[in-house]
């Protein structure tokens, strides 16, 4: 068996053989090589091959593992879709910059050229006899390098760009930084071989052609935009929007989107009927996924969202960008567009809680998918499902949307028990890259949006729509500056992806709207739910703002987010500037740092 089929299979526990033999070959990964790995012969082997491939599928974080905080889901992401998130350590905070000031180190830049080094380990030593084979071995490792590189460069611009393992005491680490496109377009080379030579077609749980295409449409989705929104160049923006539709093209067929929006989210990794629970390794849309399982690898994410601990609520905004039943946006539908909550009263007539379940009903099904019908806030205003404990949120909306309501409360809100699957690549995000990429080159047919967003539309309970209605919808919330069709397609992806591994905050990015998380522009990212209808009591330490929850208050302090260009990239780390100074070199900050 396969180590990376252990990995997900979950049995990657500390102590395991096959675990250990992972663990000492990322060991001796770092320079100088022992005599093992040192050894040409090393790398002809299969096996090696395969250990060392295998150990590079810990880039995939999925939901995290045991009780750590490092996921791609929820509640450590800023945007516009939450007004505060989760820190380590100090609970729910006000989602400010990442960073306020430069940093002694930036783990993106420590963290990423480990993974780097590794990488071209395999890529410049893989000698296994048969061609076919080694290729597939450097392709694999190709394919994490060309994402490791395109992380470095969405968060820090110019990076050097390194293709050997070097000595760390050679002057050849302290290159200069290697422009951005330059970087760029060695990581399209990357992911081109990748594509060309993965072995596999198709597989859910290891690298495979499929999983090449779709990580090439993600990326090269984002360079296309920047290109066309920070450079104004329209040649490379065409160059890359062309490579996305390709990419596109080779996976949409392969797969077919599933009923269950849900279940994308909190399906398990064997189907247990007993228990209710669906199996994300069965479900059709998905592409690549890490698996969980109780007793071997599990995770916590869904005790955040099941404890008593207040979480990181959705906005206002975020709320209002859903569409209502009728296809339309707040502003221009026929739909009854009130948020205003039923009280609820118990027996004697104390009110005991906020129903929103009617404002629910006539909104996309997503909405009443990710959220939950009853809000939550503040000291007196609490409700529990069957399997958690009395939630409550900073903006009154809690979270349900990966949650399995038949998975036992033991399993659900107490850490390192979390046992839940998640998606990496899967359908949906295909098909809003293809869409996207079609509509910014002004391609888009109907026939378009008929194999893509009106998939999605009907599985949210929307009417279809045309690329002329799209068109000529007018929605006078577009603050984005492009027309109606993109700023349509970019709601479907912002409500299909609500709160999925940073996508809305680097959407932002390249579409070169961070200014849209500037609360005092845009009050609505720093409010919640509406609770006009609170009594006094239930309101009791919780700061409104016409009628709703005001999140970025707290005591007679409103917590303002400015922003300023500079937040396009993060500051380099201190240390990294002052080692090139220290050897007579000059590593430039960026921007405003």
């Amino acid at each position: 068996m396969k180590l990376n089929k252990i990995f997900i299979y979950g049995l990657l526990a500390a102590g395991l053989a096959t675990t250990a033999s992972c663990d000492d070959f990322l060991d001796r990964n770092r320079f100088p090589l022992d005599k093992q790995t040192d050894n040409p012969e090393y790398w002809t082997s299969k096996q090696n091959l395969e250990a060392q491939v295998n150990g590079l599928y810990s880039n995939f974080l999925g939901y995290g593992n045991g009780a750590s905080w490092s996921n791609n889901f929820y509640y450590r992401s800023l945007s516009d879709d939450q007004s505060a998130r989760m820190q380590s350590g100090s609970g729910i905070v006000f989602a400010e910059w990442e960073y306020q000031y430069a940093p002694e180190s930036n783990s993106v830049w420590d963290a990423t050229y480990q993974v780097v080094r590794k990488c071209n380990y395999i890529i410049n030593n893989s000698n296994v006899a048969n061609p076919t084979e080694n290729n597939d071995f450097i392709a694999k490792a190709r394919l994490i390098r060309a994402q490791q590189y395109w992380e470095l460069v969405r968060a820090l611009g110019d990076v050097p760009l390194v293709t050997e393992v070097l000595d760390p005491s050679s002057d050849v680490l302290f290159g200069p930084r290697t422009p951005r496109n330059e970087v760029m377009d060695f990581v399209l080379d990357d992911l081109n071989f990748a594509v060309e030579n993965i072995m596999a077609q198709k597989d859910k749980l290891e690298m495979s052609r499929d999983l090449a295409n779709a990580m090439k449409s993600e990326i090269c989705l984002y360079e296309a935009s920047y290109a066309r929104y920070h450079q104004k160049d329209e040649t490379r923006a065409n160059k890359y929007y062309s490579e996305v539709i390709k990419a596109c093209k080779e996976v949409m067929d392969s797969y077919t989107l599933c009923n269950d929006y849900r279940s994308l989210y909190n399906s398990v990794f064997v189907a247990d009927a007993a228990l209710g629970l669906s199996s994300l390794v069965d479900n059709p849309e998905v592409i690549f996924m890490k698996g969980y399982k109780l007793g071997s690898l599990t995770h916590s994410m869904l005790k955040y969202l099941s404890s008593n601990t207040p979480i990181a609520g959705m906005t206002k905004d975020a709320f209002d960008a859903y569409l209502f039943k009728d296809g339309k946006p707040r502003a221009l539908t026929s739909e009854n567009t009130s948020d205003v909550p039923e009280l609820i009263l118990d027996g004697e007539g104390n009110a005991v809680g906020l129903d929103i379940s009617k404002a629910l009903a006539t909104r996309d099904n997503r909405l009443a998918q990710t959220i939950d019908p009853k809000l939550a806030f503040g000291k007196n205003v609490t409700f529990s499902r069957s399997n958690s404990d009395n939630l409550s949120s900073n903006t009154g909306y809690t979270i349900c949307k990966y949650i399995n309501p038949n998975i036992p409360y033991g399993q659900t809100a107490t850490d390192n028990t979390n046992y839940t699957c998640a998606p990496l690549y899967w359908l949906a995000n295909i098909y809003l890259d293809y869409a996207e990429a079609r509509a910014e080159t002004g391609a888009l047919t109907d026939a378009d949006l008929n194999n893509t967003i009106n998939k999605l539309y009907e599985r949210a309970g929307l009417p279809a729509q045309t690329v002329a209605s799209l068109s000529s919808m007018g929605d006078p919330a577009n603050n984005m500056g492009v027309s109606s069709l993109l700023w349509e397609i970019r709601r479907c992806r912002r409500c299909e992806l609500m709160f999925d591994q940073y996508h809305r905050y680097w959407d932002l990015i390249r579409w070169h709207k961070l200014d849209l998380l500037d609360t005092s522009k845009y009050p609505n990212i720093a409010c919640g739910a509406n609770v006009s209808t609170a009594t006094a009591t239930q309101l009791e330490g919780v700061y409104t703002s016409n009628g709703y929850i005001n999140a970025a208050q707290n005591a007679n302090v409103t917590q303002v987010r400015t922003f300023n260009e500079r937040e396009y990239l993060q500051p380099l780390g201190t240390t990294i500037i002052k080692l090139y100074a220290d050897k007579g070199l000059k590593l430039e900050q960026n921007p405003g740092w």
